[in-house]
């Protein structure tokens, strides 16, 4: 969520002419259709979790029961998504390692990506909930609460709750602490970074649990949690190696991933031990791996991979406003008796269609062009990257 959109195949032909003044590692043009056709799926497998969650609701209201189809842990999006931004930040940022001026310019995209869209949604949805907080189910609005919200500090509700405001957030103060040591680390040379990085994410679990229990924030910064996106580095690395597996190496991975995460929907109470990245984090990355490790020559796209890849495209957006159109949805299908006309799954179903629509108008003609104009405002425009310079470090020493 959050992560640079992937530029597509109609793409970077043109794109591939108007940087020829730039150099430009081989691998850097080759596009990930496939990865974000995966962001569409995994921002799709939060809505149908919460489509499910309002459907049971509504059958409750109805005086029936509702049977949720869970032959995966839905919630694994998640899961899915930090792998991916992991793997999407080396990919993206190849040209900012050891450069004057790349970990602000790194920082600033991602400031310019992340915050005019949470911030918009936050401010909906605290006025939402001051105007009419039995829509949203929303008792705890405090000053200082709603400032961390903002600025991606994790905060403690009553309820013992590490969740900012909007809940959906959570993730993104997970994505704000990974973008933040990221820029860090962009000073040295990319083998150098990943190194440090890779360190920096294995020493931070490490050290919350020796210092056990540790005080917020840092209870939340030292989750294992954070250990995903060090798998989407990992991938990333192997991706910009130029490693490209066979097909059915590949599907055996992807198939491998897929099954893990079955067996951990069909024994939740084992899962429940287990530390989520080892449980979802690591059957994630598989996915991810398979994904993102195609052939380029296998990059063709269909007209399914184009849609897809415009829903991964969308998938920020997707993300965020799924709550907003499920529970407008349910209401709706509450107050007509819709519901039970037409069913819980009638309700899943037109509601996660009506979310898709609501991203995509709103990744085009809002998140999009207010992107555009915040990555101006922070001086991170197009041109930006021709005015690095190397940054005055060692040469990472050659292997023998």
């Amino acid at each position: 969520m959050g992560q640079e959109p992937m530029e597509s195949a109609s793409t970077s032909s043109m794109r591939h002419r108007s940087e020829r003044s730039t150099p430009v590692e081989p691998g850097q043009r080759q596009t990930l259709t496939q990865v974000q056709v995966l962001r569409a799926l995994a921002a799709t497998s939060v809505a149908l979790r919460h489509a499910q969650h309002d459907a049971a609701s509504l059958e409750l209201e109805a005086g029936r029961t509702f049977q949720a189809w869970n032959p995966i842990p839905w919630s694994a999006g998640v899961d899915i998504f930090f792998v991916i931004s992991g793997l999407i930040m080396v990919h993206t940022s190849r040209q900012l390692f050891a450069k004057t001026g790349g970990a602000r310019l790194f920082l600033s995209r991602r400031i310019a990506r992340i915050i005019p869209l949470y911030w918009s949604v936050t401010t909906l949805y605290l006025v939402v909930a001051l105007l009419a907080p039995t829509f949203l189910n929303q008792t705890y609005i405090n000053s200082r609460f709603v400032i961390e919200s903002y600025f991606f500090i994790p905060a403690t509700r009553p309820d013992g709750v590490v969740q900012p405001l909007y809940e959906l957030g959570w993730t993104l103060n997970y994505e704000m602490l990974f973008y933040v040591l990221f820029a860090a680390a962009i000073v040295l040379p990319m083998r150098w970074a990943v190194t440090v990085l890779l360190t920096t994410l294995v020493g931070m679990v490490f050290a919350g649990r020796l210092a056990a229990p540790l005080r917020e924030p840092f209870a939340f910064w030292t989750d294992p949690i954070i250990l995903e996106f060090a798998l989407g580095v990992m991938v990333g690395i192997m991706c910009a190696s130029g490693l490209r597996p066979s097909g059915l190496i590949r599907a055996c991975v992807a198939a491998t991933g897929l099954a893990a995460l079955m067996l951990a929907a069909a024994f939740p109470e084992i899962s429940v031990g287990i530390a989520r990245p080892v449980v979802y984090g690591i059957p994630a990355s598989l996915i991810v791996w398979s994904a993102a490790l195609a052939p380029s020559e296998l990059r063709h796209e269909s007209r399914a991979a184009r849609w897809g890849a415009g829903v991964g495209d969308a998938s920020f957006a997707l993300y965020l406003l799924h709550p907003f159109v499920i529970r407008a949805m349910r209401i709706i299908f509450w107050r007509t008796g819709l519901i039970l006309l037409l069913g819980p799954w009638t309700f899943i179903a037109l509601a996660l269609a009506t979310t898709f629509g609501v991203a995509l108008i709103t990744y085009r003609l809002f998140e999009k062009p207010l992107t555009g104009r915040a990555r101006r405002l922070l001086g991170v425009g197009s041109g930006a990257r021709q005015q690095l310079r190397p940054f005055p470090v060692p040469a990472y020493p050659k292997a023998d």
